[in-house]
Protein backbone atom coordinates (compact mmCIF):
# COMPACT_ATOMS: atom_id res chain seq x y z
CA UNK A 1 0.00 0.00 0.00
CA UNK A 2 2.47 2.87 -1.69
CA UNK A 3 2.40 6.31 -1.83
CA UNK A 4 0.71 7.86 1.55
CA UNK A 5 3.43 10.41 1.76
CA UNK A 6 3.94 11.19 -2.02
CA UNK A 7 0.20 11.76 -2.85
CA UNK A 8 -0.32 14.07 0.27
CA UNK A 9 2.62 16.37 -0.56
CA UNK A 10 1.58 16.41 -3.80
CA UNK A 11 -1.52 18.03 -2.77
CA UNK A 12 0.44 20.60 -0.90
CA UNK A 13 -0.79 18.83 2.49
CA UNK A 14 1.51 17.10 5.28
CA UNK A 15 2.12 12.90 4.96
CA UNK A 16 0.24 12.37 7.47
CA UNK A 17 -3.02 13.07 5.74
CA UNK A 18 -1.92 10.74 2.92
CA UNK A 19 -2.05 7.70 6.16
CA UNK A 20 -5.44 8.96 6.97
CA UNK A 21 -6.81 8.65 3.08
CA UNK A 22 -4.73 5.41 2.62
CA UNK A 23 -6.22 4.03 6.00
CA UNK A 24 -9.87 4.57 4.31
CA UNK A 25 -8.75 2.95 0.97
CA UNK A 26 -7.47 -0.19 3.36
CA UNK A 27 -11.13 -0.57 4.62
CA UNK A 28 -12.87 -0.28 1.13
CA UNK A 29 -10.53 -2.96 -0.06
CA UNK A 30 -11.32 -5.41 2.68
CA UNK A 31 -14.69 -4.62 1.86
CA UNK A 32 -14.49 -5.39 -1.78
CA UNK A 33 -12.10 -8.26 -1.39
CA UNK A 34 -14.49 -9.52 0.82
CA UNK A 35 -17.45 -9.39 -1.58
CA UNK A 36 -15.87 -10.44 -4.45
CA UNK A 37 -14.65 -13.72 -2.69
CA UNK A 38 -11.36 -13.69 -1.88
CA UNK A 39 -10.55 -16.27 0.64
CA UNK A 40 -7.25 -14.63 1.86
CA UNK A 41 -5.90 -10.45 2.07
CA UNK A 42 -2.83 -9.78 3.66
CA UNK A 43 -2.03 -5.53 3.94
CA UNK A 44 1.72 -4.51 4.49
CA UNK A 45 0.85 -2.09 7.22
CA UNK A 46 4.38 -1.55 8.87
CA UNK A 47 7.39 -3.31 7.75
CA UNK A 48 10.95 -3.62 10.18
CA UNK A 49 12.69 -1.14 8.00
CA UNK A 50 9.57 1.26 8.33
CA UNK A 51 11.26 2.56 11.87
CA UNK A 52 13.51 4.37 10.11
CA UNK A 53 11.04 7.03 9.42
CA UNK A 54 10.81 9.70 11.76
CA UNK A 55 9.70 9.04 14.94
CA UNK A 56 6.69 11.32 14.87
CA UNK A 57 5.54 9.67 11.59
CA UNK A 58 5.83 5.64 13.32
CA UNK A 59 4.17 7.58 16.19
CA UNK A 60 1.27 9.10 14.01
CA UNK A 61 0.63 5.78 12.24
CA UNK A 62 0.55 3.21 15.64
CA UNK A 63 -2.34 5.93 17.10
CA UNK A 64 -3.92 5.76 13.46
CA UNK A 65 -3.80 2.26 13.31
CA UNK A 66 -5.21 1.57 16.88
CA UNK A 67 -8.01 4.47 16.11
CA UNK A 68 -9.05 2.09 12.94
CA UNK A 69 -8.86 -1.21 14.61
CA UNK A 70 -11.23 0.43 17.73
CA UNK A 71 -13.96 2.16 15.74
CA UNK A 72 -13.69 0.70 12.07
CA UNK A 73 -12.67 -2.80 12.32
CA UNK A 74 -15.88 -3.70 14.37
CA UNK A 75 -17.90 -2.78 11.30
CA UNK A 76 -16.04 -4.76 8.74
CA UNK A 77 -15.53 -7.77 11.32
CA UNK A 78 -19.64 -7.86 11.29
CA UNK A 79 -19.28 -8.92 7.74
CA UNK A 80 -17.44 -12.02 8.90
CA UNK A 81 -14.03 -11.06 8.37
CA UNK A 82 -11.32 -12.65 10.75
CA UNK A 83 -8.32 -10.40 11.53
CA UNK A 84 -5.05 -11.88 12.21
CA UNK A 85 -1.48 -10.39 12.50
CA UNK A 86 1.63 -11.19 10.93
CA UNK A 87 5.14 -10.13 11.96
CA UNK A 88 7.37 -9.40 15.26
CA UNK A 89 3.95 -7.96 17.55
CA UNK A 90 5.60 -8.33 20.72
CA UNK A 91 8.07 -5.91 19.63
CA UNK A 92 5.57 -3.55 19.28
CA UNK A 93 3.76 -0.24 21.72
CA UNK A 94 2.08 -2.28 24.15
CA UNK A 95 -1.17 -0.58 23.27
CA UNK A 96 -0.64 -1.34 19.42
CA UNK A 97 -0.35 -4.92 20.96
CA UNK A 98 -3.14 -5.16 23.34
CA UNK A 99 -5.47 -3.57 20.30
CA UNK A 100 -4.11 -6.29 18.02
CA UNK A 101 -5.58 -9.24 20.56
CA UNK A 102 -8.47 -7.82 21.16
CA UNK A 103 -9.64 -7.57 17.66
CA UNK A 104 -8.24 -10.93 17.16
CA UNK A 105 -10.22 -12.44 19.94
CA UNK A 106 -12.88 -10.72 18.85
CA UNK A 107 -12.93 -11.97 15.26
CA UNK A 108 -12.08 -15.74 15.97
CA UNK A 109 -14.61 -17.42 14.86
CA UNK A 110 -15.49 -15.63 11.42
CA UNK A 111 -14.58 -17.80 8.27
CA UNK A 112 -15.67 -15.23 5.42
CA UNK A 113 -12.33 -13.99 4.79
CA UNK A 114 -8.81 -13.69 6.53
CA UNK A 115 -7.10 -10.01 6.70
CA UNK A 116 -3.71 -10.39 7.71
CA UNK A 117 -2.40 -6.75 8.55
CA UNK A 118 1.77 -7.43 8.47
CA UNK A 119 2.47 -5.19 10.97
CA UNK A 120 6.36 -4.76 11.88
CA UNK A 121 6.61 -7.19 9.80
CA UNK A 122 9.64 -8.31 7.29
CA UNK A 123 10.29 -11.33 4.85
CA UNK A 124 13.78 -12.04 5.52
CA UNK A 125 13.21 -11.70 9.61
CA UNK A 126 10.36 -14.27 9.12
CA UNK A 127 12.35 -16.76 7.95
CA UNK A 128 15.20 -16.27 10.97
CA UNK A 129 12.82 -16.17 13.43
CA UNK A 130 11.65 -19.52 11.71
CA UNK A 131 15.21 -21.35 12.06
CA UNK A 132 15.70 -19.88 15.16
CA UNK A 133 12.94 -21.84 16.36
CA UNK A 134 14.08 -24.63 14.58
CA UNK A 135 17.48 -24.36 16.17
CA UNK A 136 15.72 -24.18 19.67
CA UNK A 137 14.25 -27.53 18.85
CA UNK A 138 17.38 -28.86 18.43
CA UNK A 139 17.08 -29.45 15.21
CA UNK A 140 20.52 -30.24 13.36
CA UNK A 141 18.66 -30.69 9.73
CA UNK A 142 16.01 -28.17 8.32
CA UNK A 143 13.73 -28.78 5.45
CA UNK A 144 12.11 -26.69 3.56
CA UNK A 145 8.71 -28.07 5.48
CA UNK A 146 10.64 -27.17 8.66
CA UNK A 147 10.52 -23.99 8.08
CA UNK A 148 7.15 -23.63 6.86
CA UNK A 149 5.47 -24.64 9.95
CA UNK A 150 7.48 -22.32 11.90
CA UNK A 151 6.20 -19.55 9.80
CA UNK A 152 4.38 -16.75 11.64
CA UNK A 153 1.18 -17.69 10.38
CA UNK A 154 1.87 -21.23 8.73
CA UNK A 155 -1.93 -21.82 8.06
CA UNK A 156 -2.17 -19.19 5.56
CA UNK A 157 -1.76 -20.63 1.86
CA UNK A 158 1.14 -18.89 -0.14
CA UNK A 159 0.13 -15.54 -1.70
CA UNK A 160 -1.47 -16.10 -5.42
CA UNK A 161 -1.16 -12.51 -6.37
CA UNK A 162 0.55 -9.48 -5.16
CA UNK A 163 -0.43 -5.83 -6.13
CA UNK A 164 2.38 -2.76 -5.15
CA UNK A 165 0.89 0.77 -5.70
CA UNK A 166 2.74 4.20 -6.52
CA UNK A 167 5.11 2.56 -9.27
CA UNK A 168 7.43 0.78 -7.13
CA UNK A 169 8.78 -2.13 -8.46
CA UNK A 170 9.83 -4.71 -5.67
CA UNK A 171 8.70 -6.57 -2.63
CA UNK A 172 10.71 -4.80 -0.29
CA UNK A 173 10.89 -7.75 2.45
CA UNK A 174 7.35 -8.63 1.87
CA UNK A 175 6.56 -12.19 2.05
CA UNK A 176 9.62 -13.44 0.40
CA UNK A 177 9.52 -17.14 1.48
CA UNK A 178 5.82 -17.07 0.52
CA UNK A 179 5.64 -15.11 -3.04
CA UNK A 180 8.27 -17.87 -4.61
CA UNK A 181 5.61 -18.18 -7.47
CA UNK A 182 2.91 -15.71 -6.85
CA UNK A 183 1.75 -13.03 -9.64
CA UNK A 184 2.73 -9.49 -9.23
CA UNK A 185 1.21 -6.77 -10.44
CA UNK A 186 2.70 -3.36 -10.46
CA UNK A 187 0.09 0.31 -10.92
CA UNK A 188 1.55 3.58 -11.25
CA UNK A 189 -1.39 4.95 -9.06
CA UNK A 190 -0.55 5.74 -5.81
CA UNK A 191 -2.76 3.91 -3.01
CA UNK A 192 -5.40 6.92 -1.68
CA UNK A 193 -6.01 7.03 -5.46
CA UNK A 194 -6.47 3.14 -5.72
CA UNK A 195 -10.35 2.84 -6.14
CA UNK A 196 -12.95 -0.40 -7.27
CA UNK A 197 -11.81 0.11 -10.98
CA UNK A 198 -8.20 0.13 -10.30
CA UNK A 199 -9.00 -3.10 -7.92
CA UNK A 200 -11.09 -5.00 -10.55
CA UNK A 201 -8.63 -3.77 -13.27
CA UNK A 202 -5.89 -5.65 -11.20
CA UNK A 203 -7.71 -8.68 -10.88
CA UNK A 204 -8.55 -8.86 -14.62
CA UNK A 205 -5.37 -9.14 -15.17
CA UNK A 206 -4.54 -12.20 -12.43
CA UNK A 207 -7.49 -13.86 -14.30
CA UNK A 208 -5.13 -14.04 -17.24
CA UNK A 209 -2.10 -15.40 -16.36
CA UNK A 210 -0.83 -18.71 -17.08
CA UNK A 211 0.56 -20.34 -13.92
CA UNK A 212 2.72 -23.35 -14.42
CA UNK A 213 4.88 -23.73 -11.38
CA UNK A 214 7.87 -24.26 -12.76
CA UNK A 215 5.90 -27.10 -14.88
CA UNK A 216 4.59 -27.07 -18.35
CA UNK A 217 1.08 -26.84 -19.83
CA UNK A 218 -0.03 -29.26 -22.75
CA UNK A 219 -0.25 -25.82 -24.99
CA UNK A 220 3.86 -25.77 -24.31
CA UNK A 221 4.18 -29.59 -24.76
CA UNK A 222 2.22 -29.09 -27.95
CA UNK A 223 3.86 -26.41 -29.16
CA UNK A 224 1.38 -23.72 -28.94
CA UNK A 225 1.82 -20.11 -27.07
Amino acid sequence: MDGNGRWAQKKGKKRNFGHEVGAQVAENVIEWSADLGVRYLTLYSFSTENWKRPESEVNFLFKLFVKYLETRMLKIISKGVRMRFSGRIDKLPLEVQNACSRIENKSLNNDKIDLIMALNYGGRQEIVDSVNKLISQGKSFITEEDILSNLYLNDVPDPDFIIRTSGEERLSNFLLWQSAYSEFYFTDVLWPDFDYEEYIKALKVYNKRVRRFGGINRSDENGCE
